[in-house]
């Protein structure tokens, strides 16, 4: 006994929310890159900008700290160029890259707590948005 395969075949709303969600997250992905370059650029000129927690376990050095936004907030900016175009490819480096950049920002939590916290949350919504795209949905 044979069987086939259910076919599936996406109903218009379904793939405007699909659309719609990999768009949301490539201007977010955008937005937030940038603002960790600017953020990255902040570190590396002038360290004394930021809070600092003398006693933190993972303390480095903020103008290590400033290479690090600096350059995965450029990988960000890049990718949300290439989820423009609704690619499987910017989808999974897209996952990967906020997640990169969810631990950047837990790890510089005592430098710039809020804004660390809030950039948690919006790659975490990211995240969210990349993931919930059904695979079959992309035309």
């Amino acid at each position: 006994m044979t069987t086939t395969a259910p076919s599936h075949h996406r109903s218009p709303g379904t793939m405007a929310a699909a659309t719609g969600l990999t768009l949301f997250a490539a201007v977010m992905l955008m937005i937030a890159g940038v603002l960790d370059i600017f953020r990255g650029i902040m570190a590396i000129a002038n360290d004394d900008v930021f809070v600092n927690t003398p006693n933190y376990v993972f303390k480095f050095d903020l103008t290590s700290w400033g290479w690090i936004h600096l350059v995965l907030g450029a990988l960000a900016v890049i990718v949300s160029v290439g989820l423009f175009s609704v690619s499987t490819w910017a989808r999974v480096a897209g996952v990967g890259i906020a997640a990169l950049l969810v631990v950047a920002n837990f790890l510089s939590i005592p430098y710039y707590p809020v804004w660390s916290l809030t950039l948690i949350a919006l790659y975490g919504f990211i995240i969210w948005a990349l993931c919930v795209v059904k695979p079959d949905s992309e035309t």
